[in-house]
């Protein structure tokens, strides 16, 4: 049944939050046929009137439908909600946020329940769901015959990106974005806090800001050379040793404008203990080997 074209566009969803619900009237505003769960109830309303089926518990929505869709709270909440789930032969697709640890358990707990598994991370937020122009998409990872049976259905609250069998490649490198975008906003939260108590116009210095950090972010290309070669001197422009010296600048400036150098002093750190340690020709590249354990 699973092959004819009723079956490919029909699937149930578990966990209606934000995003989920914008999954869901995604799917269903281009004529899935859904059923839909949630551990509150009055949250599926909203959609029963846009025409989704709501189940009256997990185990019910999941017989609905061999493509079971769970964008839920966290990875525990994903094994209470599918324990009393006949999983036997579905595809199970999970979008809740975990690690790239929880994603391999859970791909082993799907397998051994009869289910093939594959994890995704979510690079957007609720309002980019169902807009192709929004820049959106979804990593995935696991079981490569799921993804490629389902694609089409997949695809259609926003972009698709596969990155391989290994269960927990997606939420790894959605973690890894997601850190290398914390320490954005670090520098981000850094700089405006250098210049707000001066007569500079705020609105004037953030475009300044979002074209200096453009420029500077092809540097990843360089960093990723470096490190597959295992030459960090490949390419330097500004060594790290003087990158080092220029940091009393960065820290004088901070002292002489009342700013906390707190979001800046760990990387520091780090760049110090690579000079140090007789690497002051290379550029950062060496920091990456320092936060290995």
């Amino acid at each position: 049944m699973h092959d004819n074209a009723s079956a490919r566009k029909s699937l149930t969803l578990l966990g209606l939050g934000a995003m989920g619900t914008a999954l869901a009237r995604t799917w269903i505003a281009t004529g899935y046929s859904l059923t839909v769960w949630n551990r509150t109830p009055a949250r599926a309303e909203a959609l029963a009137a846009e025409g989704a089926t709501v189940a009256a518990t997990a185990a019910e929505a999941v017989a609905a439908n061999r493509l079971v869709v769970a964008c839920l709270l966290d990875d525990a909440s994903v094994g209470d909600t599918l324990a009393e789930a006949d999983l036997t032969g579905k595809d199970l697709v999970n979008l809740t946020t975990g690690t790239p640890g929880q994603a391999r358990e859970r791909a082993a707990w799907a397998r051994e329940r009869g289910a093939r598994f594959l994890d995704g991370g979510i690079m957007a937020v609720p309002p980019m769901i169902g807009v192709p122009e929004s820049g959106g998409y979804v990593f995935y990872s696991g079981s490569r015959a799921l993804f490629d049976e389902h694609r089409e259905a997949l695809a259609v609250p926003t972009g698709t990106d596969y990155v391989g069998e290994d269960a927990g490649f997606a939420a790894l490198q959605d973690v890894a974005l997601l850190s290398a975008m914390n320490g954005m906003f670090a520098g981000i939260s850094h700089a405006f806090a250098l210049v707000k108590r001066e007569d500079v116009e705020l609105a004037d210095f953030a475009p300044l800001l979002v074209s200096w950090l453009t420029a500077m972010a092809p540097a990843a290309h360089q960093t990723a050379v470096q490190l597959e070669s295992g030459d960090y001197t490949q390419g330097v422009v500004s060594n790290l040793a003087m990158q080092a010296a220029g940091n009393a600048t960065l820290l004088r400036t901070a002292e002489e404008q009342r700013v906390s150098p707190e979001l800046l002093t760990p990387f520091m750190a780090l760049m110090e203990r690579r000079v140090a340690d007789g690497h002051g020709d290379e550029d950062g590249t060496g920091v990456v080997d320092l936060l290995l354990k």
